[in-house]
């Protein structure tokens, strides 16, 4: 696949355009649907090609505002489009009113020239990291249809992955953009929460939350994040040669599949080749997270703030096991919340000491290969166990207030594995900078 910069390059030497690479992903997604596939839920063609048609003319006259400039990109559908509905994947908001003017994302990304081609699926309200919907269909694995594609930002991930959009825009609250570009071999960057306006976005933890791109390559995943932040990190990349790397080996270690710790294993050898230094080390305050979590966390206290009056009159609407966490934190109180603040500012304490002397702290994103739909479909007992085991590893990092960014490993012929490179807060830049020299490590291979 292209890269932002590639197809960038392409329209301003006048040997591609605009209408070109929309017709194109629209063609793909109308395939990807005429086959049963469940990507998107809103396709607005004929306002995608109106403005690939207003891109090439402003090209043409001396102006590309960005280097998305004229390129096609998905949006999830839990961010308000003007004059749009934002279901946020559920019928519970499907008869809402349109919205009047963008969310802040959307909007930097409209102000940027990128060509907005509809809206994708994704986990109900955003509360799974496996990407079920059982009201739009649920987005498969682009490597095997039997597995899931991840979520929340199930339909971004395979979006990109289809060739119906050159990036994404997404969410992560736990893990929800790198899950995805996990499981889909993609590039995936969660910022510093902070960094980037959510407003006109459909909240699942106000804490927590954050918004990123999903896309193939670091360089296009730092393209992006200046456009959705606003801010243009230094994200060159620096010289392997002597980097201080942490590898975890309790909790987002432990009850690694096979070929993940394999793949994950490949890579770390690759590094210590290239001259960096590759450290072990306990965690041991990150195995008080299941503890910490177990009335739902601030993801169950925070959604069912927002969801309790919908709860009330539109139950049988949610899916429900969706309504069944979120009412969770119902049963939380005042005092269990400000129990959760103090927990976590002690563990990013803790994280702060543990994580002093490394450049950068690399885990496998998730723990296993995308599971089977099949599978989860059948058993409650499964889905909670896979969606708990998927999203250990990646919500961590939310839960520290940290940034991350999913490299795909190399695997042959196999399913996709995701890398992590991890920092805390405002390490974006790092983080971005470590990206590019992995990343061309990796190819280098």
């Amino acid at each position: 696949m292209k890269t932002i910069r590639t197809l960038a390059a392409e329209l301003q030497a006048g040997t591609n355009s605009s209408v070109k690479l929309v017709e194109q992903a629209l063609a793909q997604i109308e395939a990807h649907r005429a086959a049963g596939g469940a990507a998107y839920i809103h396709v607005d063609a004929a306002q995608a090609l109106a403005a690939a048609r207003a891109s090439d003319a402003a090209r043409a006259a001396g102006y590309a505002p960005s280097l998305l400039a004229g390129l096609p990109v998905s949006i999830k559908d839990l961010f308000d489009v003007k004059g749009q509905v934002t279901a946020a994947g559920s019928t519970v908001l499907a008869d809402a009113k349109p919205a009047t003017a963008d969310a802040a994302a959307v909007a930097r990304l409209r102000n940027a020239g990128a060509i907005l081609l509809g809206r994708t699926n994704m986990s109900e309200f955003a509360f799974s990291g496996l990407g079920l919907n059982p009201h739009y269909g649920t987005p498969t694995n682009p490597f095997d249809s039997a597995r899931v594609a991840g979520g929340s930002t199930s339909g971004g991930a395979v979006s990109v992955a289809g060739g119906m959009a050159v990036a994404a825009l997404g969410t992560d609250t736990g893990g929800s953009i790198r899950i995805p570009s996990a499981f889909c071999g993609l590039t995936g960057f969660k910022p510093t929460a902070r960094r980037v306006d959510l407003s006109g976005a459909v909240p699942l933890s106000t804490t927590l939350d954050s918004a990123g791109p999903l896309t193939h390559s670091v360089d296009c995943c730092a393209i992006v994040d200046a456009i959705l932040s606003g801010e243009l990190l230094d994200s060159a990349a620096v010289p392997l040669q002597g980097l201080r790397f942490g590898v975890t080996e309790d909790f987002v270690g432990e009850g690694i599949a096979p070929e993940v710790r394999d793949a994950f294993e490949n890579v770390l050898n690759l590094l210590e080749r290239a001259g960096a230094h590759i450290e072990r080390f306990t965690f041991p305050e990150l195995k008080t997270l299941p503890t910490i979590n177990a009335g739902g966390g601030f993801t169950a206290a925070e959604a069912w703030a927002w969801h309790r009056a919908l709860l009330e009159s539109s139950a049988e609407r949610y899916d429900q096991r969706v309504a069944a966490r979120i009412r969770r934190g119902g049963q939380q109180s005042a005092a269990d919340y400000i129990d959760l603040l103090a927990a976590r500012r002690n563990l990013i304490a803790a994280a702060q000491q543990r994580l002093r002397p490394f450049d950068a702290w690399l885990m496998p994103t998730v723990a296993t290969l995308p599971p089977l739909l099949q599978s989860l479909q059948q058993s409650d007992d499964t889905f909670f166990a896979t969606n708990g085991l998927v999203l250990r590893n990646p919500a961590a990092i939310n839960f520290l207030d940290g940034c991350a960014l999913n490299l795909p490993c190399p695997v042959g012929s196999g399913l996709p594995v995701g890398f992590s490179i991890c920092g805390l807060a405002g390490q974006d830049a790092r983080v971005l900078q470590i990206g590019r020299a992995v990343e061309a490590a990796l190819q280098d291979a």
